[in-house]
């Protein structure tokens, strides 16, 4: 990456961009855990793993941060680089971590059979681990060439991933509560249109535009799909359990009603008797 290649407002861009990602992933990390005790028993492990992935990727925003200060000197009033690489791999060993792990948050709050939720999450969380890891070698490559090969190779994960959330999880779907199905199905949608963000953000190198506006488009692009694919899905992760967990709720109150009530029957029969 040639930063002197950026524009003091550019640079400057990015470097807000980084600081609202990291305060977006840190206030919903203290969000989701510090409510999670509102959640049914049953659904704070997708919560917690929703927190996990928002912690994980406040951290490494700081990093990013971190480094993308080191990499320049804008004391005269340009960017000038100070020698130190920028630290691209940071992103990616974020998205190995998280990436996985927000297909899983999806799987455990849709509460599947102990058997179906852990072959699903094996295949979703190994496919989008392959997918991170195939996308690597060309994000840092400065030959086009060989950035769109590993977009290609990145991609057929990326489709497999997204046939499994449309077709392999309908019928899972089908079984939740109705008034969650929605929810469901716009969290799997979000997830499938900010995912498809990253590959496009990925091809802007190769698409026209460079230098200083490429570096900003990558950057800030990488960034908004974050928010959206960590944050804003979490929190219809954690609506989607609130609202398990009221209809859980209301239905054990009812079940214990009836109960109630059988047994209530039962002693003034025995009265009579």
């Amino acid at each position: 990456m040639e930063i002197e290649a950026l524009s003091l407002g550019q640079y400057s861009f990015v470097q807000n961009g980084y600081s609202f990602g990291f305060a977006v992933m840190a206030a919903a990390t203290l969000f989701f855990w510090l409510m999670k005790s509102e959640i049914a028993p049953s659904y704070r492990l997708a919560i917690t793993i929703t927190g996990l992935v928002t912690a994980v990727a406040a951290y490494h925003y700081l990093q990013i941060m971190l480094s993308w200060n080191a990499a320049a000197d804008v004391s005269s009033g340009e960017v000038l680089s100070t020698g130190k690489p920028f630290n691209q791999a940071y992103r990616y060993v974020d998205w190995l971590l998280t990436v996985p792990l927000l297909l899983i948050e999806l799987i455990l709050v849709m509460r599947l059979s102990k058997a179906e939720t852990i072959k699903k999450s094996t295949i979703l969380g190994g496919a989008a681990a392959l997918m991170i890891v195939l996308g690597y070698p060309g994000e840092v490559s400065d030959i086009g060439g060989l950035r769109f090969v590993f977009w290609v190779l990145s991609m057929i994960p990326f489709v497999f991933i997204v046939y499994q959330l449309v077709v392999g999880l309908k019928e899972s779907i089908s079984k939740q509560p109705e008034s969650v199905q929605n929810l469901v199905q716009i969290s799997i949608y979000l997830v499938i249109g900010s995912w498809l963000f990253y590959p496009i953000v990925y091809l802007f190198p190769l698409v026209g535009l460079d230098g200083g506006a490429a570096i900003t488009a990558v950057e800030i692009g990488y960034t908004v799909a974050d928010i959206v694919a960590k944050a804003v899905f979490g929190v219809f992760i954690f609506v989607i359990a609130m609202r398990k967990s009221q209809a859980e709720g209301e239905t054990a109150h009812s079940e214990n009603a009836v109960l109630e009530d059988d047994s209530a029957e039962g002693e003034e029969t025995s009265k009579f008797s």
